[in-house]
């Protein structure tokens, strides 16, 4: 079964509040004064053509408005395949992130320009709020599965999270997880800059984890104040 985490979380509401509970507290000054360190730091010559080639092979290029067009997304494609049409040595990017309704389009787009193994996410559980019934978000996440999406990108309740539902949380990302089976990698997002400490962006973290996340994401980029943590 997914639902286990180094035999910590057997799928139970106690076993899971017993797991959180046991987390040890982040040091925020000390968490920001390594962050801040790090981004003075660079990139030394000869590591640094190998540093962006892998940056950019694991991006996914996005786009999620409201005026998304089929020729849009197909020219984002085309880009993700090529980023430097003038320098076939630049790698294709990692993904195209699109709405569900853009996954087809994407898809065959990218087998068309030559883009078979770049992938397609597909923002899913009512993203960017994560504010619908469970039916609605398993239908949300298999219409995006049978467009051909490769990797979900799920985003959480945070209400729920924030009132100590975390077993709502972690069945849920249970579910969909079970749902991606091996069609699709599942991501899950959090929203920290709505999370309101770094003790909450750790639990959830460890939560997401527990229960099957292949990866897991700050920030929509869609509700303010984004990422902080």
């Amino acid at each position: 079964a997914i639902v286990s985490f180094y035999g910590l979380v057997d799928g139970s509401e106690a076993s899971l509040k017993n797991y959180l509970g046991s987390l040890s507290g982040v040091d925020q000054v000390g968490a920001d004064e390594r962050a801040a360190m790090l981004a003075t730091r660079s990139i030394k010559t000869t590591s640094k053509r190998w540093a962006i080639d892998m940056a950019i092979s694991m991006v996914d290029l996005t786009t999620l408005e409201g005026a998304d067009t089929p020729g849009k997304v197909q020219a984002l494609c085309t880009k993700a395949v090529r980023p430097d049409p003038t320098d076939s040595s630049v790698p294709s990017v990692g993904a195209i992130c699109v709405y569900n309704d853009m996954v087809a389009i994407a898809r065959k787009h990218l087998d068309l320009v030559g883009g078979a193994h770049v992938g397609v996410a597909a923002v899913s559980t009512a993203f960017p709020s994560g504010r619908a019934s469970m039916p609605v978000k398993i239908q949300d996440t298999r219409d995006a599965l049978d467009a051909g999406a490769s990797e979900i990108d799920m985003v959480i309740d945070r209400g729920a999270f924030l009132s100590g539902d975390y077993i709502t949380v972690f069945n849920e990302i249970v579910a969909i997880r079970e749902l991606c089976g091996t069609r699709a990698h599942l991501k899950v997002i959090f929203e920290t800059g709505e999370l309101v400490t770094y003790d909450n962006v750790r639990k959830v973290s460890f939560l997401a984890m527990a229960a099957g996340a292949h990866f897991i994401k700050t920030s929509t980029g869609k509700i303010a104040p984004s990422a902080t943590a």
